[in-house]
Formats: structure tokens, sequence, C-alpha cells
């Protein structure tokens, strides 16, 4: 399981033989985000690691439903104009240190195309020849744990596109200025138990906006 307290950063696989690896997942792309339009349309339609974040309890479906229903107010802050801008620079790091290259498409889970996820990184990963994901974060607060949203958004990313790990990887900036020479990063783990919990939310949200947009207004009685 996920610990802070390992080495400083996850050392790459050793140089093992690559075993092939079947890119099933490459045939379900649905957007890109370079075309932003496409792919906010196309966001809008399932459920996305973003929409799973927030599904901590079963009472937080009601917020979900009507965020999905009504769209969000955000467009943004100085904040994630920040990680919009440092993200490309430590995706080069995470290629060059681990070899995930960067990603930018929408996929599509292999059993249910409404459940969504945009990993910052796809790879394939040495020796087991299963598929390794990145997931790049800015922060201003030192981490004493990975907050628990961000692993929910990791293992929605991990069923959606069959992976078995995450380097999840985060640069803290004071006033915008990163404050070490690289970022830190841990691998977490698939875990099963979590993805479960997460799908069954997932498609108790589905049913939920289902029955929203398909009841309409109640009839009207003479």
């Amino acid at each position: 399981m996920l610990s802070l307290f390992d080495e400083e950063h996850p050392s790459p696989a050793d140089a093992l033989p690559v075993t092939p690896v079947a890119a099933s997942h490459l045939r379900r792309v649905v957007a890109d985000s370079t075309n932003r339009v496409a792919w906010l349309r196309a966001r809008a339609q399932g459920i996305t690691a973003t929409d799973v974040a927030k599904l901590a309890t079963p009472r937080s479906l009601q917020t979900a439903v009507y965020d999905k229903l009504n769209g969000s107010s955000f467009s943004g802050n100085s904040f994630t104009d920040h990680g919009r801008a440092r993200e490309p620079e430590i995706a080069a790091w995470v290629l060059g240190r681990y070899g995930i290259e960067p990603s930018t498409a929408l996929f599509h889970a292999a059993d249910h195309r409404r459940h969504l996820a945009t990993p910052d990184g796809v790879g394939t990963g040495s020796g087991s020849g299963g598929l390794e994901l990145a997931e790049i974060k800015t922060t201003s607060k030192a981490w004493r744990s990975i907050p628990r949203s961000y692993l929910r958004q990791v293992w929605w990313q991990q069923y959606v596109l069959g992976a078995e790990r995450t380097l999840l990887v985060w640069e803290q900036h004071t006033n915008f200025v990163p404050v070490n020479v690289e970022p830190e990063c841990r691998w977490i783990e698939r875990d099963e138990d979590q993805i479960a919990i997460l799908v069954g939310y997932a498609n108790n949200l589905i049913a939920l906006l289902n029955q929203q947009t398909t009841s309409g207004p109640p009839p009207v009685h003479a």
C-alpha cells in the first residue's frame, strides 16, 4: 500500500524485458482535451475522475447530480492557471525519469462507455506488461498525506484504463514559485476494493441523472 515515508522519489523500474501490451485502451479514446469544446461535451455525457473525487458518501450523490445537470460556475483562478502552466514542464520530468508519456486523451472504460477518465500520462510498465499512469498536481501546501479526493481520482483512472499503478506527482509552490528543484512523487497501486466502491457510486449517479432527465414535469390533472 501507499506510504509517504518511502524513498524521496520512487525508483524507475529495473531494466527488464518489456512484455508487449495490447493497446486496447487506444481503441477507447472518446475525445482529446486539445479540442476543448469536444472534450467538455464528451465529459458532460459521462462520469469522470473529477466527478468521482467528490463521491465520498451516498449523500454526496445529490450534490453531484446538481453539478452534472447545472454545470459549474467555476472557470478557474490563479492557482488553476498556474497548474495548467506547470503541467507540461512536470510531464516532461515524468517522461524523462519514468518514461510515462504525456496524454491528453479522454478514455471510456472497457465495459461502460459513460465511465470516463483523462489521465495526465500513460505508459507501459516494464516486466509486468501492464499500463502505468501519471497524475500531476500543483499545491501551495505541504502534504502530510495524499488528499483522499486525489486517491479517488487515481483509482478511477486505473479502473477506466485498466492500469496497474499510477505515479502521483505533485509540485509545491510558494507564491507560484516551485519550492523544490524536482517535484515529489509516489506510486499508488491499484485497489480493487476502492474501485468497486467508486464504480457503485458512479452507477448510482448515472441512475439518478437518468431519472432526473427522463421524468419530466409532473402530469396536469383536470
